[in-house]
């Protein structure tokens, strides 16, 4: 009976340690003043290898005068996991690549197979707002697609063009698309909209 009591508590606390948060891989750490007072913020990226997903963590903590840091942000669906349908699974070809910090915008850039993405969230509003997505992209079969959407003014302008044949002639389109309220970086998770 004491046999099976522990073996209880040894699957017990085996379940308890496999449904925690593992963020134990520090990915980046970028520096900036993100919220215009003069002192540098950072944003912390972390990766739970231990998840067979391997979901990433971003977090964002603002200076204050006293030298210490301010969490402000913690999110796990700011930026898809490594292996979305887990190591052995189907590859989406998405990759984090990197977060910079420029001018006070914080921007999520993203590597595809054949092409980048990037999204740049602004803290306004007392919140961190998407104010602006970009892309570009090769459908792999001659033709190079390039968005730019501002999320503040609303314009959203899309360029193709044919790299496999000069003959044919590039398409331009721009349209006003107002998504208000702008979403915000807690609650953000990219392409669940036509948009962004």
């Amino acid at each position: 009976m004491a046999k099976l009591i522990s073996l209880y508590f040894i699957l017990f606390s085996t379940l308890l340690f496999a449904q925690k948060d593992n963020f134990n891989k520090e990915i980046t750490k970028v520096k900036g003043d993100l919220n215009k007072d003069g002192l540098i913020d950072y944003v912390l990226v972390s990766q739970d290898t231990l998840n067979d997903e391997g979901p990433y963590k971003l977090e964002i903590y603002f200076a204050e005068s006293n030298g210490k840091f301010k969490p402000i942000i913690s999110s796990t669906k700011a930026i898809d996991p490594a292996f979305p349908e887990g190591k052995k699974g189907y590859y989406s070809g998405n990759a984090f690549s990197e977060i910079t910090i420029k001018k006070g915008i914080l921007s999520i850039n993203i590597e595809l197979t054949r092409g980048h993405y990037e999204h740049k969230f602004r803290f306004q509003n007392g919140n961190f707002e998407l104010i602006g997505f970009s892309e570009a992209y090769s459908d792999g079969i001659g033709t190079m697609t390039t968005i730019d959407f501002n999320l503040s003014t609303g314009i959203r302008i899309k360029d193709t063009e044919r790299y496999d044949d000069e003959n044919e002639k590039p398409t331009h389109s721009q349209k006003k698309v107002l998504i208000r309220p702008l979403p915000k970086l807690q609650d953000f998770v990219s392409f669940q909209t036509e948009f962004y």
